[in-house]
């Protein structure tokens, strides 16, 4: 039998009575925050939840411990572990999770210690998960809050305990296999990342006295030329904000200058961020544009160099840690313009360099090919488990809502 069927057989003639969250509940509550002027309350061994730690998982522990002290003197309490946390307040209102281990709570969330006898507590936890955009929708406020009143009156289905039980392991099934698919897809991306590097290095090591080296100055050059305003749009400007990290290229620009000019670059030249440079923003220009003073715009002036060998050997972490030396500035470090253009480059026969370019943009596209396909991956199966949980918790639903 197919998923589909086995599932529309399990739901086949099940009645289903829908409660508010409140009946389902031994206890619906909040907790508290002990005052942060007071050192003596904090840094103990009682976890303490912030909203920002509720994120559709388990929780296990907290990034904040409190005392005894400072759980005496607030309004924070303990509650068992299995309770179905809401957050209410703030960027997670809305989000749901599960304590495993007893802890306290600030006043942001909202603590359900669901009766066993009514509900299984994975059932009620993955029903509300499904009601994510909906509870968050219910907020009021600049900060889109909701409180316990809206959350005792949330309603669910609740059918037999044994058909709870049937549809948590169902969809437990499909997280984990999600998880797990995650876990294998980002381990291949490790390993080629890594085999990536091993193999980059190789490339770009050389013996000593094997070839000629030189200083990035003595084979380029920054930029003097200028352009225009009027000869620039969001596909062609290039400024700090639009140069992508960790090597991904650029994107449009949503910035466009509308009055004087801007420093040139040409087809060819190699545009590096030079703020933070830790970011690793660099990108080949494939076409004539401008830029501004926070790019730099590496210019090739050594016919003996091939723009894309420059382009592979400024891409290395060497480069970028070498910059990161000698930036200036610590809270927002600037490269050294001066410390750059001495940055020794090899320098091989153009037919070596073309072979070493060659392999390395290869395994560029393979790893560009894997960061890619990673997410939409690990899309795909959400989307199948949404569909099944989906499936799974859709119950008619009544006009009128009684309690017991």
């Amino acid at each position: 039998m197919s998923q589909l069927g086995y599932m529309e057989k399990l739901l086949d003639g099940v009645e289903v009575e829908w409660k508010f969250l409140d009946d389902i509940a031994i206890k619906i509550s909040s907790g508290g925050t002990p005052s942060t002027g007071v050192a003596e309350y904090y840094d103990g061994n009682i976890p303490w939840l912030r909203t920002q730690e509720v994120d559709f998982d388990e929780i296990w522990d907290t990034g904040v411990k409190i005392t005894e002290s400072g759980l005496k003197n607030s309004s924070a309490k303990w509650i068992p572990e299995n309770c179905i946390i809401i957050a209410m307040y703030g960027a997670t209102v809305g989000k749901i999770g599960i304590n495993k281990v007893p802890m306290t709570t600030n006043q942001a969330c909202a603590n359900i210690h669901i009766d066993e006898k009514v509900a299984h507590y994975r059932y009620v936890f993955h029903f509300l998960y499904s009601q994510y955009e909906y509870i968050k929708s219910l907020g009021t406020g600049s900060q889109t809050n909701i409180n316990a009143g809206i959350v005792k009156k949330l309603k669910i289905p609740i059918p037999p305990l044994n058909v709870q039980a049937e549809i948590v392991r169902i969809l437990d099934t499909f997280t984990e296999l999600t998880a797990e698919l995650t876990a294998e897809l980002t381990a291949e991306l490790t390993a080629r990342q890594q085999q990536y590097a091993y193999y980059r290095d190789k490339l770009l090591t050389f013996e000593e006295g094997e070839i000629e080296w030189k200083t990035l100055g003595e084979v380029s050059q920054y930029s003097k030329e200028r352009i225009g305003y009027e000869q620039l749009n969001e596909k062609n400007y290039v400024g700090v904000n639009n140069l992508l990290q960790d090597k991904a290229g650029k994107e449009n620009s949503s910035h466009v200058p509308t009055k004087g000019n801007s420093t040139k670059y040409q087809e060819n030249d190699i545009l590096i961020g030079n703020i933070r440079p830790y970011l690793k923003k660099i990108w080949q220009a494939d076409c004539t544009g401008g830029t501004n003073g926070d790019v730099l715009v590496i210019h090739i002036t050594d016919e003996a160099v091939l723009p894309r060998y420059l382009y592979q050997i400024l891409a290395d972490d060497s480069f970028f840690n070498y910059n990161m030396q000698h930036a200036k500035g610590a809270k927002m470090p600037r490269g050294d313009k001066a410390k750059i253009m001495e940055y020794k480059i090899p320098i091989p026969p153009l037919d070596e360099q073309q072979r070493i370019v060659s392999i390395l943009d290869k395994f560029d596209a393979l790893t560009t090919s894997l960061t890619e396909g990673l997410p939409r991956e690990i899309e795909l199966r959400q989307q199948q488990c949404e569909y099944y949980r989906d499936l799974l918790l859709s119950f008619p639903k009544p006009e009128v809502v009684a309690h017991d």
